[in-house]
């Protein structure tokens, strides 16, 4: 097959690219997914093994075409993750490579800062317990201010006590995963675009990939298909039952008007670490919006980004998998309190409110959703690290949210590291 070479430079243009490659080749290795993690991963391949053969399939006609563009775009400096964790190291690792990235691509990189406020003395407890995590997990900087310190940075921001994280940055990761592609191509791989895995076959020492668009024929697999994860690992090993993803749509409003200047950068509530989900902030863009929110609401389709999305096998393995049902009798509380957020505006500011008081409810305009893909285990717990298992010939990603995205070069390097020492040289 005739190389096919894309100048890095394509990085900028639209995210719409063609399937370079063709149906019908052998591959050394075939990467499911063409977000920012299965991008990184090809590009680390590539990067250690520069003749290797490698593709990346998607079924969308289009890189990053959800979690990978439907985020916050904040870089995260690995604050809340647990000590020793695959999230923790790979979330500093990660944001340092991608800083690095980004400035030899001239991708925008602001390093605003965040707050973590605490508005009631109950919450100081794990406001402190942060703090420890951002030591132990190395992550530079970090300082704990009182009230008044607080307002010196953020004047109309209130809280009794905050923890300021000043390497918290924020970025375009369309365009980061834009630029992945084009140096993925640019040094000899394949994008293969439409191509929806529909099976996974043994042959001999190979593996064929069955799409609508032609058979793909590969001596490895590395799978990173997000909100898919779970059935692309089913492929692979039937066996694999052990945990679903459950999609959580997550909706945000934008701050127009006079209160768009109210918050400078990054404000963060303190979270409940029984939960992978950090609670409604705001989150300054690097386009120069504010957007406040998210919620956490099952999304009743896996990508399903509006309210009135409906995908009738979505909802059923959800309802038919059993530790939803447990996960729903121990947090039913948690979430109805997020629903009733997710359907009352008037909810919604509320909350935002206990942080920035002054916020009026007609200047948050309904705005952009992305839906998380979080891994709950059959016993109704919350898959909180990374997952990643290793079969004969493969390698899934079978959890990856946030902080995936920050992450997604140095989880790139940790599974081309996996797959070469695995699998042996091509």
């Amino acid at each position: 097959m005739p190389k096919v070479t894309v100048p890095v430079s394509h990085a900028s243009a639209s995210l719409a690219w063609p399937a370079i490659g063709e149906s019908g080749d052998t591959y050394d290795v075939a990467v499911i997914g063409a977000g920012l993690i299965g991008l990184g991963t090809a590009l680390s391949l590539l990067e250690r093994q520069p003749d290797l053969r490698v593709a990346v399939l998607d079924k969308e006609d289009h890189v990053a075409a959800h979690q990978s563009s439907h985020n916050s775009g904040v870089l995260h400096a690995g604050v809340y993750y647990k000590a020793g964790s695959l999230k923790a190291r790979l979330c500093v690792q990660g944001k340092q490579a991608l800083e690095r990235f980004a400035t030899d691509h001239g991708i925008p990189v602001e390093r605003c800062g965040k707050l973590i406020v605490a508005v009631a003395p109950s919450e100081l407890g794990r406001l402190a317990d942060l703090a420890g995590r951002a030591a132990a997990n190395g992550v530079a900087g970090v300082v704990e201010l009182s009230g008044d310190e607080l307002r010196e940075r953020e004047p109309n921001v209130v809280g009794i006590r905050a923890l300021h994280v000043p390497g918290t940055a924020i970025v375009d990761f369309e365009r980061v995963a834009k630029a992945y592609a084009a140096v993925v191509v640019d040094r000899g791989g394949s994008l293969l675009l439409s191509h929806r895995v529909d099976a996974i076959i043994g042959r001999g020492h190979e593996q064929v990939l069955r799409t609508a668009a032609g058979d793909v024929a590969c001596r490895w697999l590395v799978s990173c298909a997000g909100l898919h994860a779970d059935r692309v690992a089913r492929q692979s090993d039937p066996s694999a039952t052990d945990l679903q993803i459950v999609p959580f749509r997550g909706d945000y409003y934008r701050v127009v008007g006079e209160s768009h200047g109210l918050v400078r950068g990054l404000v963060y509530p303190v979270p409940d670490p029984s939960l992978p989900f950090l609670g409604v902030h705001f989150t300054k863009r690097v386009n120069g919006e504010m957007w406040a929110g998210p919620n956490a609401v099952l999304a009743l389709a896996r990508q399903g980004y509006r309210r009135r999305d409906l995908n009738l096998r979505d909802l059923a393995e959800c309802v038919g998998f059993p530790g939803l049902r447990r996960l729903s009798r121990r947090y039913w509380r948690t979430g109805a309190q997020e629903l009733w957020r997710d359907v009352a505006k008037f909810a919604f500011v509320r909350e935002l409110r206990r942080y920035v008081p002054d916020l009026a409810g007609r200047d948050l305009v309904f705005g952009p959703s992305g839906v998380r893909a979080q891994a709950v285990a059959a016993d109704g717990s919350l898959v909180d690290d990374f997952s990643i298992v290793e079969t004969d010939g493969a390698i899934h990603v079978r959890n990856a949210p946030s902080p995936g995205a920050t992450a997604s070069l140095a989880i790139g390097a940790h599974l081309a590291e996996l797959a070469l020492r695995r699998f042996g040289p091509a």
